[in-house]
């Protein structure tokens, strides 16, 4: 008897101290009158850092939160601070970010989704975030074996993100009636930017970034900074400023023992559609190059990437070498090999440390190369882009 007293007394306290937490939460979140948050399958942390930039530089009091490559705090003067886990990625860290931003007097808090699996998306929303402003970048082909099967499937998922009484902006165009059913249930307004608003932004404009940045994500940014207040040249001078995500696409020129190489960082785009998109416009752009190459971060956790990425090389303008780092190539590899690609391309350099996969990418390089790297920026391509970065004469 004494031992169910004592039970009881204990799921009494718990219940008690997660009711006293969770008020607290409710009373951070009050303290923060602009709350955005930010989901989608590709540019969620380029979006986070351009709307937080805009709203920084039209003298809001911003915070931000990526978990892009490295997940980051960003704190209303532009300073970024590493975000320390002692184990595995868990959405109560959005929690303590709530907490941080709110004692330190944020005016808005731009977060980035971390979740995953479809319940906990809308979990994060409703109960964490309870965001003023949702913005879902787009929905596409990722993350099938959480979100699918099929891209309709991922368009529902990220859909748990939409807020409630308030505004949902996207640049997804393929669904429309998924989106507005979505807002219509949860009484939100929907905002769409399609290719009249991308189209606006000029290529002088886009040349002022440091990095190669998507005029959609500019487009789609620059709409929240507008809805809040901030005038498009003004939202723009501070996104221009931008600093960003490590995994961000850029280009390193490195001159090496008479060989000019380009590296392209392209390790952030992992879905197929965003990787050939990108994989064409660095064919185009460095067109005259002898040879060219394609360095694939595999990751044996996620072997329906992979697949997905093995099946559609076949379709893609084809690479003089494909190198294969990280861990799990195997699948790759054999759907890659069954589509029809020769397997006599393929260079496995699979758990090679960082300056072995150097030698051998230059190994295949001629007077003249360029190579791009996709899949996943984690482990060895975040490894391999700061190589390169670190030698390379422009970046």
């Amino acid at each position: 008897m004494e031992e169910i007293t004592v039970f009881l007394i204990i799921i009494a306290v718990l219940i008690f101290l997660g009711i006293t937490e969770y008020s607290l939460h409710v009373k951070n979140l009050k303290s923060i009158p602009i709350r955005i948050h930010v989901n989608g399958t590709r540019g969620k942390s380029s979006v986070t850092r351009l709307i937080a930039a805009g709203l920084r530089e039209g003298g809001i009091r911003t915070f931000a939160k990526t978990t892009g490559s490295l997940p980051r705090m960003i704190v209303h003067d532009g300073t970024e601070y590493p975000i320390f886990r002692q184990s595995r990625p868990n959405i109560i860290e959005q929690l303590r970010i709530i907490s941080f931003a709110a004692h330190n007097s944020a005016e808005a808090l731009v977060i980035e989704c971390m979740a995953l699996q479809p319940y906990l998306q809308s979990l994060s929303e409703l109960r964490f975030i309870r965001s003023t402003h949702g913005v879902i970048t787009n929905a596409r082909r990722d993350h099938l074996d959480v979100m699918g099967p099929e891209e309709r499937d991922v368009a529902l998922s990220l859909l748990g993100t939409t807020p409630c009484n308030a505004i949902l902006f996207t640049a997804e165009q393929d669904y429309p009636e998924l989106f507005q059913n979505a807002c219509d249930d949860r009484m939100s307004t929907l905002i769409t930017t399609g290719d009249e608003e991308i189209a606006l932004i000029k290529e002088e404009e886009m040349e002022k970034f440091d990095y190669i940045e998507h005029k959609e994500n500019v487009a789609l940014a620059l709409s929240v900074c507008e809805h809040m207040g901030i005038d498009r040249d003004t939202a723009l001078r501070g996104m221009q400023k931008n600093t960003p995500d490590i995994g961000a696409m850029s280009n390193a020129i490195l001159r090496f023992f008479g060989r000019e190489i380009v590296f392209v960082n392209g390790f952030a785009a992992n879905d197929p559609e965003s990787t050939e998109v990108i994989w064409e416009m660095a064919l185009d752009q460095y067109r005259d190059v002898e040879r060219k190459i394609m360095v694939i971060n595999s990751r044996i956790d996620r072997p329906e990437r992979s697949r997905q990425l093995g099946q559609s090389l076949i379709s893609w303008p084809r690479a003089d070498r494909y190198i294969l780092i990280g861990s799990g190539s195997y699948f790759l590899i054999k759907n890659a090999v069954k589509s029809g690609i020769d397997s006599r391309l393929f260079i496995n350099a699979e758990g090679l440390i960082t300056e072995d996969i150097f030698e051998e990418i230059i190994s295949h390089c001629k007077k003249t190369s360029m190579i791009m790297g996709i899949g996943n920026i984690a482990g060895p391509g975040l490894e391999l882009v700061r190589y390169f970065k670190n030698r390379a004469e422009a970046f």
